[in-house]
């Protein structure tokens, strides 16, 4: 029986393996980003043409969970738990400690299972010894029996300074092998916000997090939200690629379920309007230009997060991923220039406009919020 049993589980662990292996694949070659907007194409800054400030003056250092960063970005969770993993982490990895940002893991749920893959996890604090770390894992594995002692595992394991708690229901519930299992995952979140000295971040994964969640989220204890919108890399559309012909219904269901969720832009002022920056909200799922890191932050973010515009940078050297980040800071710096914010307190007051489907979301889900917001921003209809 116990033979029996460790068989299964050596083979649950080589098919998580393969499954990260997978996933590096189809982001690189296939076309697997939800074709709903993010909202952000639906937000104007205010162009100001005088704007009293110099460029070079503009400063967009912050600081997250007690650590200084040189900029508002996080290179969010991608991968790790496979051999091809080990390059792209060691490349994102030294461009963050270069910049001075911060960088999130993927699911080290298969190292903590076994500690042999365990190195394209610790590759990143290797290359990375100042910055800060986010380890993950994901929240199913809490309503599985996962506690204290694994999440200590993962911590351990690139000496994390941040912890994410991954909530991915829409890709659970269409992945052929998915385990769609959250009962108990608040109560669970709970106990390791309690117990564990690590701070706790919890990251939805393309689908968004609504006003009500966020809530629910930093009542439970975490110290950030990432609010992983619609509008960027669709885990559904990814796992209709991953799916066998024997898998007919969970395709079918990946590709219903493509473009599920909330977008990034409304996510982001839901959240942060919500937790009245009690916490850290960080703006990610779609984010590609440094004028979107802008428009996140005037509406409430303040940070911004990207992954799939990294991987294929990382694929290649540092030098690439640092090229990309760099540039993204740029846009940024430059979007706030031309409003005339010369730090990130002025750009979360600067003067805007939102129309179309994003104006109607907020008007009818969070109205009395977007009506102060619209107040202090002098938005007129």
């Amino acid at each position: 029986m116990k033979t029996r049993s460790k068989a299964k589980s050596k083979e649950k662990k080589k098919l998580t393996e393969s499954r990260k292996l997978e996933h590096i694949r189809i982001c690189l070659e296939r076309e697997i980003e939800s074709t709903i907007s993010t909202g952000f194409d639906d937000i104007t800054l205010v162009h100001n043409a005088v704007p009293e400030i110099n460029l070079d003056d503009v400063n967009v250092e912050t600081q997250f969970l007690g650590h200084q960063l040189k900029a508002p970005l996080i290179v969010t969770a991608m991968t790790g738990g496979h051999q091809e993993a080990l390059p792209i982490n060691k490349h994102i990895a030294q461009a963050v400690e270069a910049l001075g940002l911060a960088m999130g893991v993927g699911s080290q749920r298969a190292a903590v299972e076994d500690a042999s893959l365990a190195d394209s996890f610790t590759v990143t604090r290797e290359n990375a010894p100042k910055a800060f770390l986010i380890g993950n894992i994901g929240a199913p594995q809490l309503s599985l029996g996962w506690g204290v002692e694994e999440i200590k595992t993962a911590i351990e394991m690139i000496k994390a300074d941040a912890m994410a708690i991954h909530f991915n229901a829409a890709q659970e519930a269409v992945q052929p092998e998915g385990e769609a299992t959250f009962a108990g995952v608040l109560q669970a979140l709970k106990t390791l916000t309690t117990n564990v000295s690590t701070p706790f971040i919890a990251k939805e994964t393309g689908a968004g997090l609504s006003q009500s969640t966020a809530t629910i989220l930093a009542n439970a204890g975490v110290k950030a939200l990432d609010v992983a919108g619609l509008g960027g890399t669709s885990w559904p559309a990814v796992e209709v690629e991953r799916a066998k012909p024997e898998d007919a219904t969970k395709a079918t269901l990946g590709r219903w379920f493509t473009n599920w969720g909330i977008p990034t832009a409304v996510a982001t002022f839901e959240v942060a309007y919500s937790v009245k920056k009690r916490i850290p909200v960080i703006a990610s799922g779609g984010i590609r230009t440094g004028i979107d890191i802008a428009k996140a932050i005037a509406i409430g973010a303040d940070f911004a997060g990207v992954a799939l515009p990294v991987l294929s940078p990382a694929v290649l050297d540092a030098k690439a991923v640092q090229l990309f980040l760099e540039s993204l800071i740029h846009g940024l710096k430059a979007a706030m220039f031309l409003v005339g914010a010369s730090n990130l307190k002025e750009l979360s007051q600067a003067p805007l406009v939102v129309t179309g489907p994003t104006r109607e979301w907020l008007e009818y889900r969070v109205y009395e919020d977007f009506i102060e917001f619209k107040a202090d921003r002098r938005i007129r209809k």
